[in-house]
């Protein structure tokens, strides 16, 4: 009787498995066919036809990237790999990335340098050096993916997200080159009211042409932006050589999918309340997981816990600094945003403007190669609100911290706010 119940119940895990699955996909499916059939006057239909040649093909790229996670876990090699040899083997994944960007670069720089005459010539080596580094990595990929996934589903399992030892829905990754976001606001407030995928290799001049065309003709700010990850299933996450970062955006693209069937999940685009509380729950379980894979795994790679503030009533009375303090991005961006809300506020859309421009200019001199800076930029940025920044003085991303610092654990942070979707609500869970 006993094991005719265990059977059972792995019997409904396994369909629960497979029904979560199809659900992601057929919501990744259904998430692109929301842009194609609005009504023909309203905004949406107007952008979609503007873009109907650069939009990012999402079936497409969810089928065949399944159809990849199915035929590959019909083999499985990791399964047969030591804990230390699959770590091992992800390691040397991104030395060989990163590898590749060195080599990438190398060419890059000899095509710009004015004293090569014929780069195509000079590169003969390194292009074949690069061709041969991006087959080792086509072969490695799916093992890598595989390992990383399987890694942080055992800390997402141990942290209470799983059922008979499945987390649910599967972690499934796929390092790809990413879509571009277009991202469209008002112009006399901060607020996404269109998102859509572009594809990724959308050159500048033809990012800014499109802007151009978008905001002249409709009267709105857009913007054209990268993104390091996106919730489609499986997730789609940047290329890159930080096991850090690659461990923290699986989990934090997880948990947008976790959310899914839930009112926070759900009715992601229904408000920018609602979407800045997903992305900053999100960003806390991404970091908190993602360092927790790094400990059990990566040791060697584990970053030191950042040092608290110091107590204000405690602090000794701090001496005049003898030279200016360093730029904080994040501190001048919130400012900005503080500024900009107000002259919105007061209808001073243009002197809004003006000073987005000049607080970009200020930023290039500084370093950070900000392309555009206007209501889009903080529209899309603000939502991620779990560190001071774009969000400006929005409550919403201390509020999320606060819960979670009185949450038990991360499971039951996860469960408890899954249901909440405004500000008004998130504040009632404050209430002691």
């Amino acid at each position: 009787m006993i094991g005719r119940s265990i059977d059972r119940s792995v019997a409904v895990l396994q369909r629960l498995t497979q029904r979560w699955q199809l659900v992601l996909l057929n919501a990744a499916l259904l998430f692109t066919f929301s842009f194609a059939r609005p009504a023909a006057s309203s905004l949406d239909a107007r952008i979609n036809r503007k873009v109907a040649h650069q939009r990012f093909d999402f079936v497409g790229w969810t089928v065949e990237s399944i159809w990849q996670k199915l035929t590959h876990g019909l083999i499985a090699p990791q399964r047969y790999m030591t804990e230390a040899n699959r770590s091992q083997f992800v390691l040397d994944y991104l030395d060989l990335v990163a590898e590749t960007h060195r080599v990438e670069r190398q060419i890059h720089r000899m095509y710009v340098d004015p004293d090569i005459e014929n780069p195509e010539a000079a590169t003969v080596e390194l292009r074949a050096r690069e061709e041969e580094l991006r087959t080792d990595i086509d072969r490695r990929q799916p093992i890598a993916e595989a390992i990383l996934e399987e890694q942080v589903a055992w800390v997402l399992r141990e942290e209470g997200f799983g059922v008979l030892g499945q987390e649910i829905p599967p972690v499934k990754i796929s390092f790809t080159p990413l879509p571009r976001m277009l991202i469209v606001s008002p112009r006399d407030r901060i607020e996404t009211i269109y998102q859509i995928g572009l594809t990724h290799g959308l050159g500048t001049s033809e990012q800014e042409r499109l802007e151009e065309m978008i905001d002249s003709s409709l009267g709105v700010s857009s913007l054209i932006t990268n993104i390091g990850g996106l919730a489609a299933y499986p997730s789609m996450l940047l290329e890159t050589t930080s096991i850090n970062w690659i461990t923290d955006v699986t989990a934090h693209e997880w948990t947008h999918q976790y959310l899914l069937p839930r009112p926070l999940g759900y009715r992601y685009f229904a408000s920018g309340e609602t979407r800045a509380i997903n992305e900053t729950v999100a960003t806390i379980v991404g970091q908190e997981v993602g360092r927790k894979v790094v400990a059990r795994y990566y040791p060697d790679h584990l970053p030191p816990e950042p040092e608290p503030d110091p107590d204000p009533a405690e602090a000794a009375p701090e001496e005049p600094p003898v030279e200016p303090p360093p730029f904080d991005f994040r501190l001048e961006m919130r400012e900005t945003r503080i500024q900009v809300d107000e002259l919105l506020d007061e209808g001073r859309i243009e002197e809004a403007e003006a000073y987005m421009e000049t607080r970009r200019q200020m930023l290039v001199e500084q370093g950070y190669a900000v392309r555009k800076l206007n209501q889009a930029y903080f529209a899309f940025h603000g939502a991620y609100a779990a560190h001071p920044g774009a969000a400006g003085d929005d409550p919403i991303g201390p509020a999320v911290q606060e819960f979670f610092a009185r949450s038990p654990d991360l499971r039951t942070f996860v469960n408890r706010i899954a249901g909440v979707t405004t500000l008004a609500e998130l504040e009632m869970l404050l209430i002691p």
